[in-house]
């Protein structure tokens, strides 16, 4: 999808001198943030758009030659919908999986939702040839009576891996991918009896739990909390608030708002950082959002702080990443910030940006610390790849050839986790792939596909401007369920001088621009593009506007022809 805004170092058509007001809102700071590099290095920005276009054509290809190719197969057993399902490999060469083992029933919708909504966020409509939006229907797992999106289609598989009905984390997320993707394809056949079958069942869940999501996975078969060996996932609350909400304002059932409210309430009232895997984003991006709509007080500094900076107690350590690695910054990436001195995962950066981009359009005043955030994931993200990162920091690289250039390596880690590797310096491109069959997944499982599939989610949001260092990212690309809204871009300078950069407008529309950082106008009735100053160090939200829009207010919102443009109007600070 191309962007209203593209961003050229040499302007091609008339514009107008637009100088960002030197009194910026207050900003607030993110701690695990301010120890990022200012300007990371080894810098490059690789374009993910392209990446991700090129995924999807290569990775769905049934006819893809080579060895442990196709990566894709169709499974014909028919579970839970009367229609065949895609089945995607999990990591190349993954010996569980295929239409000649298990049936070829296992696979998983991390990575098939994962693919569906990488490939649509770039312009892909999946629906188009098969149908494989249609397709995910099947891991609504209404036999074994869940009635919920799982990460597999039925138990029979479900010992293999995957966390299926053991691990909450599992269970609730494939339903928040699924909820961002009927946002995207709202006519979809069954979606909507489908999604308010989940809302109904984290209703009802939520009302159980009674603010106590300190558990190991709820079982929304027979509709109990559950603990085991795996310890207690409380962040799981802020998947909760994000479909709830979502079927909210979907279907605009009172009690869905009660939910999500319930559940969010239910994640701030924890006393230590509840952290696990990939939740505790959304509940920040939730705190944002309903104290932006609604008036709500959440703590939305403390969520992201959660967010952050590796202190969970329950999965020791998980956050984001921060350092240089002789020589190389991998600053940004998501993941363990103690196991082997460090281990940050592909999917789990790439789905960071979903909750934590959207954000600002509801709070600016974290706009500098996201911005400054994913500047240092985007440019880190490119050595999980074979082709970007050195081969004496790789465990394979004499395979890399297989991944067709399109398939990462599953994480990057201080220390490798092989001693055939303990060798190999810092930082470490490598994947736990080996060892979930070990003896029998061969080296190559180190490639993920599952966390490659996501790439369209940086590759949605990301552009680059025509000053390197200096990226224009979508705010709505990623903002699901949201009401009306106007095109909108945060940018982030992070040099320690001034940047001027040309912004590019719709032919034959007059255009405001409004910084939501500054509270101001800063161009009106602008054609064909205009340049804006961006400060050192600091952010700016531009909103681009129909000038002679008329404006009101709302409290503290400001709107123009009925459309909220500035959440927070007037505020030196926010929650």
């Amino acid at each position: 999808m191309k962007s209203i805004f593209r961003i050229t170092c040499c302007c091609l058509f008339t514009f107008a001198l637009c100088s960002i007001a030197r009194s910026q809102a207050s900003q607030k700071h993110l701690s695990r943030v301010d120890e990022m590099s200012d300007f990371p290095q080894p810098f490059q920005i690789i374009d993910f758009h392209q990446l991700a276009l090129q995924f999807d054509k290569t990775v769905f290809d049934f006819k893809a030659a080579g060895k442990y190719w196709p990566l894709v197969w169709m499974d014909s057993s028919y579970k839970n919908f009367n229609q065949p399902v895609v089945g995607l490999y999990t990591a190349i060469g993954d010996v569980r999986q295929g239409p000649e083992n298990n049936k070829g029933m296992f696979h998983e919708a991390l990575a098939n939702m994962g693919s569906v909504l990488s490939a649509t966020l770039v312009g892909i409509d999946k629906r188009k040839g098969l149908d494989y939006v249609g397709m995910l229907k099947n891991y609504f797992n209404k036999e074994t009576g869940w009635d919920i999106m799982m990460n597999n289609t039925c138990p029979e598989v479900a010992l293999l891996g995957g966390g299926y009905g053991r691990d909450w984390w599992y269970d609730v997320y494939p339903n928040v991918l699924f909820y961002a993707i009927c946002d995207l394809y709202p006519d979809e056949p069954g979606f909507d009896t489908i999604a308010h079958q989940i809302a109904e069942k984290f209703y009802l869940a939520d009302s159980i739990l009674s603010g106590d999501y300190h558990y190991s996975f709820f079982d929304y078969g027979k509709m109990q909390p559950m603990k085991n060996n795996i310890c207690a996932q409380p962040d799981v609350a802020a998947g909760h608030a994000f479909v709830l909400y979502a079927a909210y304002k979907k279907f605009g059932d009172r009690r869905y708002l009660d939910g999500a409210l319930s559940a969010l309430g239910a994640l701030q009232s924890n006393e230590v950082n509840p952290t696990y895997e990939v939740l505790m984003p959304f509940g920040a991006y939730m705190a944002a959002k309903m104290n932006a709509e609604l008036g709500t007080k959440y703590d939305l500094n403390k969520m992201l702080q959660w967010s952050f900076d590796g202190t969970a107690v329950c999965r020791e350590g998980w956050g984001v990443l921060t350092g240089n690695w002789n020589g190389m910054d991998i600053s940004g990436i998501v993941g363990s910030t103690v196991d082997h001195g460090g281990y940050g995962f592909l999917m789990n950066t790439y789905d960071a940006a979903i909750p934590l981009i959207p954000l600002v359009r509801y709070n600016q005043f974290y706009a500098g610390a996201i911005g400054k955030w994913m500047l240092n994931a985007a440019n880190a993200a490119k050595l999980f790849y074979p082709q970007y990162m050195p081969k004496d920091h790789q465990t394979i690289p004499e395979l890399a050839a297989v991944t067709k250039g399109v398939i990462g390596y599953e994480g990057i880690i201080h220390t490798s986790s092989y001693k055939e590797h303990e060798g190999l310096q810092a930082p470490v491109a490598q994947g736990d792939g080996p060892l979930w069959v070990a003896g029998k997944n061969p080296d190559v499982t180190q490639f993920s596909v599952y966390g490659s599939a996501h790439v369209g989610i940086f590759g949605g949001i990301i552009r680059t401007t025509a000053t390197p260092g200096i990226l224009q990212l979508n705010l709505l690309a990623t903002d699901f369920y949201r009401d009306k809204a106007y095109p909108s871009f945060l940018y982030y300078n992070p040099f320690r001088e001034e940047k001027t950069i040309t912004i590019n407008l719709p032919r034959g529309e007059k255009t405001d621009l409004y910084n939501t950082v500054t509270g101001k106008f800063i161009g009106r009735k602008l054609r064909s593009s205009g340049k804006i100053k961006l400060l050192p160090q600091q952010a700016a939200v531009i909103v681009c506007v129909p000038s002679g829009g008329k404006q009101t207010f709302d409290g503290q919102k400001m709107l123009i022809n009925g459309i909220v443009v500035d959440y927070h109007f007037g505020r030196k600070g926010s929650h």
